[in-house]
């Protein structure tokens, strides 16, 4: 019996599941070129017709949350630009099959290579997007998992992840992806368990699993291949300990967050898209704490009728409620035409704040689509990547100088609160900088990587890049006690919100105010409810 091999990674969606593996990596089918330029293209082109039609139909039978994703990639398929350099490269005698490949792994590139992790997840909706247009390309059909297995490989497509049946359990283990993929975020949503970050060891294309049992703990991100009995009955024992304490959790989550000793906790959401709030209730949480706006601006900044149709859903949403929204936190890495440039370290480079500042021809659109959504609801507004007062204040000035050629015009619009993010540590160390900004926000994800220059998305350093290590939390309540006494409010925004383990020292830190993934929303109530603060 060989010994059980165990590997690490970082759980994306919380949970259990034991079954066999199977592998998502089997190489693509062979493709049979064709004899002339001409017919190559009418190749390419009905394959992509295909996977267009194909997506179509998935999109007929799922759920606000899936056909998001899946319009996503049917509007990628419909845009020249992205399909347009693979029909260049044909008639100078690539065949389809590469020249779809060439073109598809340029845009991939540009994806993988950003410093964002909103980004740096829709990788995985150009490679399914590739995948599918070669597949369809070799008339391929994928095969289907037998029930109840863990998924592993490279990383999975949003769209094998709609086409597995999961109601008989099964998980998700990649030795890469993304915890804010598109994937993740629909495991969170449906309870599939899922890790990421394994690496290249032990998940080959034929793990040694002689038993064809996998034991898949997405609670700690762990997966333990060939396990021993002993290992078994362990494992089983876990998975019902947490199955019970996520059911006592439900329990909570209509409920206002309060912790053992009565203090008050607010809990909002955090928000990619405006689609994911049509499967949310607004009276499970107190508002939003975070509106990402880099979705908008796919391939090429959005205008701002775009813009303010989007805003102003989730204000309608919300209602009285406060709806946070983080103006555009793209890195010079991620190509949008237009706006983005090119730099060898875009984690320090020209992102956030410094961006928009930077091309205020961009950022005045966003600012007038936010000025005129602030009508439709309690709207509060923060910038990224500060760290200098300057930043605010130019910002500040624009958003002054945008209202008042609005009510020249006399559209409407209103003067929403500006607040910072709280993710350079520059901010952190000296908040009483900013002592006229209406609010902070803690970014915990970026601050925890700059304080500890570890990336959490690293399975190879994740050990380090921890939001409970003494001096990521010295700060955070450096920041936090700076708020009270200058009657600044402070939330926090990142991942470490909704982690039942980081909940406690959030709060001994001084927070109350939280903002979580919405399907993070039970458990942290539920975790905030066990402190004795």
């Amino acid at each position: 019996m060989p010994e059980p091999l165990r590997l690490q990674g970082i759980s994306a969606s919380a949970g259990y599941a034991e079954g066999p593996l199977f592998n998502l990596d089997r190489g693509p089918a062979r493709y049979t070129g064709k004899a002339t330029a001409g017919e190559e293209k009418a190749a390419l082109k009905a394959a992509i017709a295909s996977a267009s039609d194909r997506l179509a139909t998935l999109i007929e039978t799922a759920d606000d949350e899936a056909a998001g994703i899946l319009e996503f990639q049917l509007a990628m398929l419909e845009d020249d630009a992205l399909t347009g350099p693979a029909f260049v490269a044909i008639p100078s005698g690539v065949p389809a099959d590469m020249a779809w490949r060439q073109a598809l792994d340029a845009e991939i590139a540009g994806y993988e290579t950003s410093d964002q992790d909103y980004f740096r997840a829709r990788a995985a909706d150009m490679r399914d997007i590739r995948d599918r247009v070669l597949r369809a390309l070799t008339e391929e059909q994928e095969s289907a998992a037998p029930a109840g297995a863990i998924l592993y490989g490279e990383d999975i497509a949003p769209t094998r992840f709609l086409e597995t049946d999961w109601s008989a359990g099964g998980g998700i283990a990649l030795r890469a992806g993304s915890t804010a993929s598109h994937v993740a975020m629909l495991a969170r949503s449906r309870g599939v368990p899922m890790i990421v970050g394994l690496g290249v060891v032990g998940l080959g294309s034929s793990p040694a699993n002689p038993n064809g049992l996998a034991l898949l703990d997405a609670e700690h991100g762990g997966i333990v291949l060939a396990p021993s009995k002993a290992e078994i009955e362990t494992f089983r024992r876990s998975s019902s300990s947490f199955a019970a304490r996520r059911d006592k959790a439900e329990a909570y989550l209509a409920k206002p967050a309060v912790t053992r000793a009565g203090t008050t906790v607010r809990v909002q959401v955090n928000i990619a898209d405006p689609s994911e709030v049509d499967g949310i209730d607004i009276a499970t949480c107190d508002g939003v704490g975070l509106m990402r706006t880099e979705f908008l601006f796919g391939k090429a900044p959005p205008d701002e009728e775009t813009q303010y149709r989007a805003y102003r859903k989730v204000l309608e949403w919300a209602g009285e409620k406060p709806v946070t929204i983080r103006t555009v936190d793209a890195g010079g890495d991620k190509p949008v035409p237009g706006f983005t440039v090119e730099e060898s370290n875009p984690f320090l480079g020209l992102r956030g704040i410094r961006l928009s500042l930077a091309r205020p021809d961009v950022f005045r659109v966003q600012i007038r689509a936010l000025l005129r959504a602030a009508v439709h609801g309690n709207l509060k507004v923060m910038f990224p990547m500060i760290a200098v007062t300057e930043e605010y204040q130019r910002a500040a000035a624009l958003f002054a100088e945008e209202q008042a050629g609005l009510i020249a015009r006399g559209i409407a619009q209103k003067m929403p609160p500006l607040g910072i993010m709280v993710e350079v540590p520059s901010v952190a160390i000296a908040p009483d900088a900013f002592a006229d900004v209406a609010f902070f926000s803690i970014g915990s994800n970026d601050l925890t990587q700059y304080v500890m220059a570890a990336a959490r998305d690293n399975a190879a350093v994740a050990h380090l890049n921890s939001v409970r290590h003494p001096a990521v939390l010295r700060l955070i309540a450096a920041v936090t006690a700076f708020g009270l006494r200058a009657k600044i409010p402070v939330s926090l925004c990142g991942d470490a919100g909704g982690d039942p383990a980081s909940i406690p020292a959030l709060l001994e830190a001084g927070l109350r105010d939280l903002s979580v993934a919405p399907a993070q929303l039970a458990m942290a109530k539920a975790a905030i409810s066990d402190v004795a603060v």
